[in-house]
């Protein structure tokens, strides 16, 4: 990282580059050092040029405005003019409520600026850091600090961004149980676009990130920034534009009347906000990729091809019947069995059992020892699904305990699938469900825990302060998992949450992958996968082959579209093995042998989507770090707008490097639609990765709800 200061006419300048991103910061701003530049890297600039970029920064006074016209800070303020959303919201019963911060010192390292603060009258404290990685991804995280006589209740402390004026395009997700992370676009208006989670968990519906750009940015081109905040609780992020032309990104925790209120001496450090920038998605995306990529407690080990039985057997467990599931599986080439739902005592549906974690002697009269030994004895790790937050009211936990149950009000909260949510915070209840789980792990050869939460959380008060818990509860499960973790090295947790409604990387920093949604319908997998990859890289995005007949939709599929959909992820299986035929295992088989060869690029390259000519296509892959080669996949969704289709363009490669590009014959074979031989198809084409990036090859035509793998080479 190259570090910039100056001092020139009374301007201090910051100056941070890496990763081709610049962060320029005003030191000498009125209170805290205000945004000049975040985005594409400006360069070397000389003393004189920074201090001539922040002076070509100042606007000028204009008529119905204030007289020193407001800049935006790293916490932007009212005391300073700023009459925008602030960073900071909170007082003292009323009292305090307009902080005017002021810089103390300035710290930095080859990596980050800290940002030391003060206000002394309203007893405040301000910690700000702001750090780029060699991606070039930016991340902002504030602590305040309570140095008054008496209680701060915080209200909201969030990092802020300034956007360009070029960004005028909104892009954030939504989605619903079996529907997550569905893109939406907004045209980016005067005013606030707020996007809140208030569910005690990101919720299905939540947006994973929040991106603006040039108009009509797709993945391939327009420029783009955008963010993602790193928690797992309640959260509010939101772009805002004013009349003055100032445009910020902000995001935060969203807390509670009264969630987190410091006591003297009390500090709150609020999530990360990580944010990336780009010419278009696929840039700012490989940013966020390599961020995460970089993180010490990222997987490194190949991701084992799953065979999880909830679809395949439900509750209905029966150890002859699972031990017969696990050799399948072994046949076609499984390397984890996760034995799901149903295990533990009083369970044979989802109305009772949840918090009696042991395993039921009714259903397992010999434990699930003869089970985990067959599955070990075949080569394949065991893995095993909890819910350990959530409890049934129908339960001898929630019997024994109901003040372990988030609540408020002495009422025990409306029921969602039939369950409740144990108040982790609570003392009673965290050591109970870590007792448990670790006797788990103690008691049996587990590798995997399938950590699933199947409800959103409302009145999620605590029976000791009366006080919203969702803060406490999101840390509280954060230790859980790092201790459960420190004491079985090797362990490996999945973050499941109806599927998909926990996906974001504060979780991912105690876990090792997300499911990415109860829907294993490939159609409804496609954007499902393609928008949580936007933050997510696929080897921490569980990517199944479910069933013939999908189990959430009913839509019938070919094994080809459901093998090459959940292909570059951490490739899995959710259907019963012991229904395929012997031709049906054999192909099965090959997807999987196919994901193993090349698992090692998809879960390491850059990956990258096509903005197609023809939406009724999807054409995405992962091209290795070195783009000597990479694996594309074609879906033909819908029947296409023309017939044959339009040329596809592939993304991502060496414009310079000569690529022969052809489709393998296995593990798919002849999946081609068409009257006559595709000519690229038969005998293999060699075309420069400009070429193939600006003109294209001819789309094979494959008949609606197919797919087909594309292997590009680069040559010698």
């Amino acid at each position: 990282m190259r570090r910039e200061n100056t001092m020139q006419d009374g301007a201090q300048v910051l100056h941070l580059r890496n990763g081709g991103t610049s962060v320029v910061l005003d030191l000498s701003a009125t209170g805290l050092p205000a945004f000049v530049h975040w985005g594409a890297d400006l360069g070397d600039l000389s003393d004189s040029e920074l201090a001539g970029l922040v002076s070509a920064s100042l606007v000028q006074r204009v008529s119905g405005g204030l007289d020193h016209p407001a800049r935006l800070s790293i916490l932007p303020s009212e005391a300073f003019g700023w009459q925008g959303s602030p960073g900071l919201v909170g007082s003292r019963a009323g009292r305090d409520f307009s902080p005017a911060f002021v810089t103390t010192a300035v710290e930095t390292d080859a990596a980050s600026v800290v940002v030391s603060a003060l206000d002394p009258a309203a007893g405040l404290e301000l910690t700000a850091e702001l750090s780029l990685d060699g991606s070039g991804t930016l991340l902002q995280r504030l602590r305040v600090r309570n140095i008054g006589e008496d209680d701060y209740e915080l209200e909201r402390l969030s990092a802020t961004l300034p956007l360009p004026s070029s960004a005028r395009e909104i892009l954030d997700t939504s989605g619903r149980h079996l529907r997550e992370r569905m893109p939406q676009r907004h045209p980016f208006v005067m005013g606030s676009h707020v996007r809140e989670s208030r569910k005690g968990r990101p919720g299905a519906d939540s947006t994973l990130f929040l991106a603006v750009g040039t108009p009509g940015f797709g993945f391939e081109r327009g420029l783009v920034h955008g963010a993602h905040l790193a928690w797992s609780g309640n959260h509010r992020m939101l772009v805002e534009r004013q009349v003055t032309g100032a445009t910020i990104l902000q995001g935060g925790e969203l807390l509670a009347p009264g969630e987190v209120r410091l006591a003297p001496g009390e500090s709150y450090l609020a999530p990360p906000l990580i944010a990336s920038w780009g010419d278009g998605l696929n840039t700012f995306t490989a940013r966020l990729h390599a961020h995460v990529r970089a993180r010490p407690s990222h997987p490194r080990s190949p991701r084992p091809v799953t065979l999880n039985t909830w679809e395949a057997v439900y509750f209905a467990h029966d150890l002859d019947g699972l031990r017969d599931l696990a050799s399948v599986g072994a046949r076609v080439g499984v390397e984890r069995f996760v034995l799901d739902d149903g295990w533990f005592r009083g369970r044979r549906h989802d109305r009772a059992g949840l918090g009696d974690w042991f395993v039921d002697d009714e259903v397992w009269p010999h434990g699930l020892e003869p089970l985990i030994q067959h599955v070990r004895g075949l080569g394949m790790q065991f893995g095993l699904w909890v819910e350990p937050e959530m409890v049934n009211e129908d339960s001898d936990l929630a019997r024994a305990h109901p003040e372990w149950i988030l609540q408020t009000g002495g009422r025990i909260p409306v029921e969602g699938r039939q369950q409740q949510v144990l108040d982790l915070s609570h003392p009673g209840a965290y050591g109970y469900i870590r007792e448990r789980m670790l006797a788990l792990l103690a008691d049996h050869t587990i590798d995997y825990l399938k950590w699933d939460h199947n409800r959103d959380l409302v009145d999620a008060g605590s029976t000791i302060t009366g006080r919203a818990a969702v803060h406490e509860n999101v840390e509280a499960l954060y230790r859980l998992l790092d201790e459960l973790k420190a004491a079985h090295p090797g362990l490996e947790i999945e973050s499941c949450a109806s599927g998909g409604a926990r996906v974001d990387l504060g979780i991912l920093a105690h876990t090792d992958r997300i499911w990415t949604s109860d829907c294993i319908d490939p159609l409804e997998r496609l954007p499902i996968q393609k928008y949580t990859g936007v933050v997510v890289p696929y080897e921490l995005m569980g990517t199944h082959v479910g069933g013939t007949v999908s189990h959430s939709t009913g839509r019938t599929s070919t094994l080809r579209v459901r093998a090459a959909t959940a292909l570059f992820g951490h490739f899995g299986i959710e259907s019963d093995l012991r229904t395929f035929s012997e031709p049906e295992l054999d192909a099965l088989a090959a997807w999987v042998g196919y994901h193993q060869r090349h698992r090692a690029m998809f879960h390491t390259g850059t990956a990258v989507h096509a903005d197609l000519d023809d939406d009724t296509a999807d054409l995405r892959g992962v091209v290795a770090e070195d783009r000597s080669r990479a694996v594309f996949v074609f879906t033909q969704v819908r029947s296409s707008d023309t017939y044959p289709p339009a040329l596809l363009r592939f993304p991502g490669l060496d414009d310079d490097a000569v690529y022969r590009v052809g489709i393998p014959v296995e593990p798919a074979s002849d999946p081609i639609a068409g009257q006559s031989a595709l000519a690229w198809a038969e005998s293999g084409v060699e075309l420069s990765g400009r070429v193939l990036r600006t003109v294209g090859v001819a789309a094979p035509v494959l008949f609606p709800e197919q797919a087909v793998v594309i292997e590009l080479g680069a040559l010698d």
